[in-house]
C-alpha cells in the first residue's frame, strides 16, 4: 500500500491517498495508469505528483488512443538514477515507450510535441530509445532551467523534493507534507549556513544546486521520512 501525496493545483491544497499497487493513480481516468506503473523502480512507501500531471496524462492517453508502456516515472532524490534537478523527483515526468519500435516512439514523441499537453518533451537525440515528457513548472530558479524558487508559503511537489532532501541530510522539516512552513524554512536556513550559502530561508538556484547534489544517490538515512 502506497501513500500518495497529490498537490491539487486547482485549490492549492495537498491531498493524501492510500492505494494498492494494482489500483489506479488518483485523478487517473479510465484506469490507464496504475500505482505500480507510476512507481516504476522506486522502492519508496511514499509517492507524489500533482493534479495537473495526472490530467495531462489522461488527455495524452486519450489522444494517443492505446496503452502507453511506462518505464520510469517517480523517484525520490536519495534513490538517484536521474540528473540533480530531474522532474522525476518531483513526480511530474514520464519515460515511456522503451519496448516500442523507433517508428512508434517517433509517432508518440511528435504527438506529445504537437499536442501542447506537456510542458516539455525531450528531443529524440537525447532520448533515442524512449520518450520523455513532463509537466514541469514553467518558471525556474536558475537561468539554465531546473526547479522553481520556493519559499515560506509555497506548496506543492517541489516543496516535497526540498523537504525530502533536507530530512535525508538531517535537517528536520517537521514532516513531509509539501507545505513550506516555519519548520521547513528553519531547516533551509540551517542547511544554508552549514554549506556557506546566504541564509535567507529561500530555496533558489544556488540552494537547489547544493541541496540536490548533496542528496542524490545518498540512499535512505535514519532521518529520511518514509
Amino acid at each position: 500500500m502506497a501513500k500518495i501525496l497529490i498537490y491539487n493545483n486547482a485549490n492549492d491544497r495537498m491531498e493524501v491517498y492510500y492505494r494498492g499497487e494494482q489500483e489506479w493513480m488518483p485523478y487517473n481516468t479510465n484506469g490507464t495508469l496504475k500505482v505500480k506503473e507510476f512507481r516504476g523502480s522506486s522502492r519508496s512507501n511514499i509517492l507524489w505528483t500533482d493534479r495537473n500531471t495526472m490530467r495531462a496524462w489522461n488527455s495524452f492517453r486519450y489522444l494517443y488512443g492505446k496503452p502507453i508502456p511506462v518505464g520510469y516515472a517517480f523517484k525520490r532524490p536519495y534513490e538517484g538514477g536521474h540528473g540533480a534537478q530531474s522532474q522525476h523527483y518531483a513526480g511530474v515526468a514520464f519515460d515511456v515507450g522503451q519496448r516500442l519500435s523507433n517508428s512508434e516512439r517517433n509517432t508518440m514523441r511528435n504527438l506529445a510535441q504537437s499536442s501542447g499537453i506537456w510542458s516539455y518533451v525531450e528531443p529524440a537525440y537525447l532520448t533515442p530509445t524512449w520518450v520523455h515528457f513532463d509537466k514541469r513548472a514553467t518558471s525556474s530558479a536558475c537561468l539554465t532551467g531546473g526547479y522553481p524558487l520556493i519559499r515560506q508559503g509555497s506548496r506543492g511537489v517541489y516543496v516535497l523534493v526540498a523537504q525530502d532532501g533536507l530530512n535525508t541530510l538531517g535537517y528536520g522539516t517537521g514532516g513531509l507534507d509539501g507545505i513550506f512552513g516555519t519548520a521547513t524554512r528553519n531547516a533551509v536556513i540551517s542547511y544554508q549556513r552549514r554549506v556557506g550559502l546566504a541564509a535567507d530561508g529561500i530555496v533558489g538556484c544556488n540552494t537547489w544546486r547544493s541541496l540536490q547534489e548533496s542528496v542524490i544517490e545518498t540512499g535512505q538515512t535514519s532521518t529520511t521520512i518514509n
